[in-house]
């Protein structure tokens, strides 16, 4: 995203240079890996028992399914608060379709699935066509699905097969298979933003809207499609809910899972202007979270002081990607060649000053020397 200042270490700035900010994402989690597997160790406990490594990665698979829709909506310089409720509608609508008959599975991925992306389109119409605020437009588009679950389930709703709930229980030694699809769905995001002409022009969107429009881009196509893919990721997050509850449950929008979705993207690098960052970045930022909700529950801190700890880290996380692109600002060479400012519009060259030496052994400027005004003409062509 951007370069220390110049105030910093010679080996902090080579760092930074080398890696990028995703490299040191990657680098900040796996010294918090280090820094938790230590502190826990000295309170007599081992963070990376079975039970733990497990909690750690079902954890990181919701969230992750989550932010990655996320951070292509982000990418384009636009906003989904929507995800969370989403999310809940879709561990009803699958739950409701599936109605506990094995035969009916594929019926209700689809049929979750669809009313996501229709979700999606709604929010991606609002946003470019009717120009509505995306914090607004999602947040409506939310408060709308939060009234209807309120006013039609009261309690919990359907019921998932057994062979469904595999998804949400099922693991490989402690790998759950939900992190594995969550981890096989960033790859694909991933090669989609840097293989594709969508994840191209969802970057260059985010970048400059205006610019991406004057150089042929339809600048309302990678919007719609990133809110449509968004919603997409939280029904298939409502999928995972649904298959662990093992029926739907509409108040699952109550545990925040919009803000912490844009949290883990922000931790990840992603500027939340747009145009910068990535999914591969969104993914640390994921499992660093994860690892301090683990970490929180193994020492048994009280809730109010990890959500304070964890509001800590992501203001300091924004904060030192804002000094970062402050600083690559501050330090900018506004004439890299050392010479001298071109001249200014309107004025000839030749009347700028000379080179050093040139006019003088003293590298003065000197006036121009004055033209001699031209002899009168008389009369019959003579001077």
């Amino acid at each position: 995203m951007s370069t220390p200042s110049a105030s910093a270490p010679a080996g902090v700035r080579a760092l930074w240079a080398r890696t990028g900010t995703t490299g040191l994402v990657y680098l900040a989690l796996a010294l918090l890996l280090v820094l938790s597997t230590v502190y826990v160790a000295t309170q007599g406990r081992n963070l990376f028992t079975t039970a733990n490594t497990v909690d750690l990665f079902t954890r990181s698979s919701l969230l992750g399914f989550l932010a990655i829709g996320q951070t292509l909506v982000i990418l384009c310089r636009s906003l989904d608060l929507s995800v969370g409720y989403v999310a809940a509608l879709s561990t009803v609508v699958a739950a409701t379709v599936m109605a506990g008959d094995p035969a009916r599975v594929p019926l209700g991925i689809a049929a979750t699935l669809g009313l996501a992306a229709l979700i999606g389109l709604a929010n991606g119409t609002i946003v470019t066509w009717l120009r509505v605020n995306p914090f607004i437009a999602t947040l409506g588009t939310g408060l709308i699905i939060k009234g209807y679950l309120d006013t039609n389930f009261q309690g919990p709703a359907g019921a998932v097969p057994a062979a469904f709930q595999a998804f949400g229980y099922t693991r490989i030694g402690v790998l759950p298979v939900s992190t594995l699809v969550m981890l096989v769905l960033a790859v694909a995001a991933v090669v989609f933003l840097h293989r594709s002409r969508t994840g191209y022009h969802m970057y260059a969107v985010g970048g400059d809207a205006e610019v991406a429009r004057l150089s042929g881009v339809r600048d309302r196509v990678p919007v719609i499609t990133a809110h449509v893919l968004c919603s997409m990721t939280a029904g298939v997050a409502g999928l995972l809910l649904a298959a662990r509850f093992g029926t739907g449950s509409a108040l699952v929008y109550n545990n925040g899972y919009e803000l912490e979705a844009i949290a883990a993207v922000v931790l990840g690098g992603t500027y939340l202007l747009g145009g910068r960052g990535g999914v591969a970045g969104t993914i640390a930022g994921v499992f660093i979270l994860a690892t301090l909700d683990t970490v929180f529950n193994v020492l048994a801190v009280d809730p109010f002081v990890k959500d304070v700890l964890r509001g800590v880290i992501v203001i300091a996380a924004v904060a030192i990607y804002a000094r970062g692109r402050l600083s690559r600002s501050a330090v900018r060479v506004r004439f890299p060649s050392g010479g001298p400012p071109p001249p200014a519009p309107g004025k000839d060259p030749d009347t700028g000053p000379p080179p050093p030496g040139g006019a003088g052994t003293d590298g003065a400027r000197r006036a121009p020397a004055p033209v001699a005004p031209a002899a009168p003409v008389t009369e019959g062509g003579g001077r």
